[in-house]
Parts: structure tokens; C-alpha cells; sequence
């Protein structure tokens, strides 16, 4: 994994770490005065944006001490997914010959040839509508979470105890962010439907397209450009190839280096390039961004 020299303390992620709290807490805090729409809205953004910054501490930021980093980083915003679950499938992930694997990559979503073939008519279309935007944006979330209680609780029921001290600190944290939804009067099923899960479809959008099935593992990872709220909601981390790249890299850092070396990162991974997300959501709304059968397991 490259790794980038960073500055002891990146002020940029702390105050953006500050930001991100003040206005969650803010929002909570006026949850009943404010309408609807921007409940959605502001709340969707701010569990986002606070993914995005759980990634940002993965990989190393925003200071030298690791353990620090994870704790600026602890109440869990989306609620649904362990910080350290996150982050050893998404190390895993970070390995190039994995992505796209649907055996070895925790974050593919396609389906090996021989579970394509024992598939049947009703699952074969709910995978297909699964890579449409639309199934991701709306079903998206549901699955992932789905799956991820089934794996976990399948490796615990089987005797694979490693991930129980991820699911106690989880449910600490959890315990944390569900107090303040008390002490606001915020019923937990409003902040669900209204906050956690329109977040956790924002980020989808964001990963709807970051990998394709390639021989060559440097042409399975994207580029798409964006402008400033959606690169500040996901971090940069829509210049997904430069990322994995350089992952060590914070995020403020990622536009200038992407401009400096575009025509070279393009010609890395083949070209695997989008202008913006409208023209995404134009295209792959209701059609399948690619079949759900990995082409080469």
C-alpha cells in the first residue's frame, strides 16, 4: 500500500470532524421545528460525510496516532456497520487483485458464474435491478445491511468469535448516538428512515460505479468528477482511481494531484472515466450499470 507523508495533525479533517458533529447535533437539537425535506437533506449529508471520514481514518488520518483517530470517528452516525468491521473488509478490499472478486473482494457486488447459474428467475432479476441506480439508491441499502447480519451472524453461529469485541464497541457507540436521539425526542425510526438510510444511499451512489470486472486489476477502478458538495460529501474519494493509487493521500490533497496527473491516471485504467453524476443517474437510472456475473469467476 503506498503511503503518503501527512502532516502530524491535518487541521482540514479535524475542523471538517467538528463541522460534521456541530451540525448533526444542531439538526437534532431543531429536529421538530425544522420541515421535513431538510431533516432528510442535512441528516442524509451528514451520515455521509461521516462515512467518508471513518474512511479518512483507515488510512491513517488525521493525525499519527491511530487509536486517537478512531475515537474522533466513534459515535456511529449510520449506525448500521462496525468501524472495525469497516475497517478490515475494506483493507482487504484495498488489495488490487482482489477488486471485483466476488469470493475474495468484501466490497464487489457481483456474483461468481456458478451462483449466476443457480440462481433463479426472481433473484436473477432482483440482481439485475440491484446494478440499475435506482435498485442501488433504493434497495441498496437494505441489502448491504441485510448481508452483513448474515455474514457476521453465520461466522458467530459457526464458531468465528473474532468479531465480537467490533460489535461491543459498536453497540457502545450506538448507545451513544441513540441517547441523543432521546434527549432530542427523536423517535429512532424517524432518524432510520429520514437520516441513516438516505445516507447510507448517498455513499451508494458514490460506489455505484468505482469498479468494473477487468483482466488488468489497474483498469478496474474509476475516475468520476464532481463538483464541490458531492466531492466534499464523499471526500474525493469519487477519484476512486487515484485513490487506490495512493491511498494514503488525505483528501484535500486528491483534486490538485488528480489535475496535475489526469492524463496519466485515465490512461492507467483505461479510461474508465465519468463527468459528473447526472449523467450517471441519466444513464444507469433504471438500466443496469453491468451484468451482475463476474466475467472471469
Amino acid at each position: 500500500m503506498n503511503k503518503e507523508p501527512v502532516p502530524q495533525i491535518e487541521w482540514q479533517t479535524i475542523g471538517l470532524m467538528i463541522a460534521n458533529y456541530s451540525v448533526f447535533g444542531l439538526m437534532c437539537l431543531h429536529y421538530h421545528s425544522l420541515p421535513v425535506w431538510i431533516v432528510a437533506t442535512v441528516g442524509a449529508m451528514v451520515v455521509c460525510l461521516h462515512g467518508s471520514l471513518q474512511h479518512e481514518v483507515i488510512h491513517g488520518h488525521p493525525t499519527r496516532t491511530q487509536w486517537f483517530n478512531e475515537w474522533l470517528v466513534f459515535p456511529s452516525l449510520g449506525l448500521w456497520l462496525p468501524y472495525g468491521v469497516y475497517r478490515e473488509t475494506h483493507l482487504k478490499h484495498h488489495i488490487d487483485e482482489y477488486i471485483t472478486d466476488p469470493y475474495e473482494d468484501p466490497e464487489s457486488y457481483y456474483v461468481a458464474g456458478v451462483a449466476w447459474s443457480c440462481a433463479g428467475p426472481l433473484k436473477r432479476r432482483c440482481l439485475l435491478w440491484r446494478n440499475t441506480l435506482a435498485g442501488r439508491l433504493l434497495a441498496g441499502p437494505l441489502w448491504v445491511v441485510t448481508v452483513l447480519l448474515k455474514t457476521e451472524g453465520s461466522a458467530i453461529f459457526n464458531g468465528n468469535y473474532k468479531h465480537l469485541g467490533f460489535w461491543g464497541w459498536h453497540l457502545l457507540s450506538l448507545a451513544i448516538v441513540i441517547s441523543w436521539l432521546n434527549y432530542c425526542a427523536i423517535p429512532l425510526f424517524e432518524y432510520i428512515l429520514l437520516c441513516a438510510y438516505p445516507g447510507l444511499s448517498l455513499t451508494l451512489l458514490r460506489s455505484f460505479l468505482e469498479h468494473q470486472a477487468e483482466v488488468d486489476p489497474a483498469r478496474r477502478t474509476a475516475v468520476v468528477e464532481s463538483g464541490t458538495l458531492m466531492g466534499l460529501l464523499f471526500l474525493n474519494n469519487n477519484l476512486h482511481a487515484l485513490h487506490h493509487e495512493k491511498p494514503g493521500m488525505p483528501w484535500y490533497r486528491l483534486p490538485a494531484e488528480y489535475r496535475q496527473q489526469a492524463k496519466a491516471i485515465l490512461s492507467r485504467n483505461g479510461g474508465y472515466y465519468y463527468r459528473g453524476y447526472l449523467k450517471i443517474i441519466r444513464r444507469y437510472l433504471l438500466s443496469p450499470r453491468s451484468h451482475p456475473r463476474h466475467p472471469f469467476v
